[in-house]
């Protein structure tokens, strides 16, 4: 296992982003219900409810309704959950292509979520990124 990198430059040089097969989406479920069978990749509990993110077909099988259908982007470099300024960086270079994105922080990488249609542009844009900091 490798050690997590906190400087900004080198997480920026080393990304690596990566994009997970399939079509993942976003959905809400009241607290109520059953998601065990579900298989959820993020879950985040809300007031309104518990917001779910997995694979479209889950989501279909299920009956849910789709809220955002994304492209699932790992940035692969083992990043310090407390490192300062990688989101940061990466939403710039997301914006200025125009792709929204909403991501996820895991102990080990981060998760981007992405419009699954603007995927290879935002795969582009983080590799762009990841070039011109490792040539600095």
């Amino acid at each position: 296992m490798t050690r997590p990198i906190q400087d900004l430059d080198r997480l920026l040089a080393t990304l690596s982003p990566t994009r997970q097969p399939g079509t993942w989406v976003y959905c809400s479920v009241p607290f109520e219900r059953d998601v065990s069978g579900l298989r959820p990749v993020v879950t985040v509990r809300e007031a309104e409810g518990l917001t779910l993110v997995l694979a479209e077909h889950h989501v279909v099988q299920a009956g849910l309704s789709v809220l955002f259908r994304a492209a699932w982007i790992t940035l692969t470099v083992h990043s310090d959950l407390q490192a300062v300024g990688l989101t940061a960086a990466v939403a710039s270079a997301l914006t200025a292509v125009g792709v929204s994105c909403n991501v996820v922080a895991g102990a080990h990488h981060d998760h981007l979520f992405v419009p699954e249609g603007m995927a290879d542009r935002a795969m582009a844009a983080l590799r762009d990124l990841q070039e011109a900091s490792a040539a600095r």
